[in-house]
């Protein structure tokens, strides 16, 4: 199910919507009209598949909230980052969605309300991180914590290395030019690189879990070969 929601993630957000990569943060009035013009189509259609399959997700943040019960860490652990990621789609996904939507249903809106919308929907959406940084960071303590071996300790660094990427981007509501503007190359694009990296590795792992999954309260124990 995670592989389908993140597939249908990205054909929304870069083929259908074309909202991503994010547009230029010093483009003018003129230009941000234009920008929700011609995707008056595209960014219905496809935020109303992401509204849609957005409960998808949940299966996402059940799964990490259960690794870290399975660990032999406090259930504190699993308790706050289910609590944190319940409210997560908040920032991570629908300011943007219902902002540029807004902003497509109302062709005839004034330029600048239409301004207003364009920097809110990709300031929301780039600067509003906090929320992934503590979440991986609190996966990253349970992981180094655990003694039940259910994630080796270098997926507990490369949370780390996700979480770090939610800082760099922050700058993204000062910087309109260069590389930490919401577009720029450490804020965006390398993020997007180890976004991409990081999604990967947590949805091997967790279906490593699963498999390996003993209902037990003791160390996981470790994948048997295929017969």
């Amino acid at each position: 199910m995670l592989v389908v929601f993140y597939s249908l993630f990205w054909l929304m957000f870069f083929v259908i919507t074309r909202v991503q990569p994010p547009p230029q943060p010093t483009a003018d009035l003129a230009a941000q009209v234009h920008y929700f013009h011609v995707r008056h189509l595209g960014v219905p259609l496809g935020f109303a598949v992401i509204f849609c399959i957005g409960g998808m997700i949940a299966t996402n943040n059940a799964l990490i909230a259960y690794s870290m019960r399975r660990m032999s860490v406090s259930p504190v652990f699993a308790y706050s980052y289910l609590i944190m990621y319940s409210l997560s789609a908040i920032p991570g996904l629908l300011l943007l969605c219902i902002a540029l939507i807004v902003g497509t249903l109302r062709p005839d809106r004034d330029p600048e309300a239409i301004g207003w919308l364009y920097d809110f929907a990709f300031l929301s959406f780039d600067g509003t991180m906090g929320v992934f940084l503590i979440g991986s960071l609190i996966w990253m303590l349970a992981i180094l914590l655990d003694k039940n071996r259910v994630f080796p300790k270098w997926f507990g660094y490369l949370n780390l290395c996700n979480g770090l990427t939610e800082v760099v981007v922050a700058p993204c509501w000062i910087f309109r030019r260069g590389v930490l503007a919401w577009n720029g190359q450490i804020a965006w694009w390398l993020d997007m690189v180890v976004f991409g990296v990081y999604t990967g590795a947590f949805i091997y792992m967790l279906r490593s879990m699963i498999l390996r999954e003993d209902f037990g309260t003791g160390p996981l124990p470790e994948l048997k070969p295929a017969q």
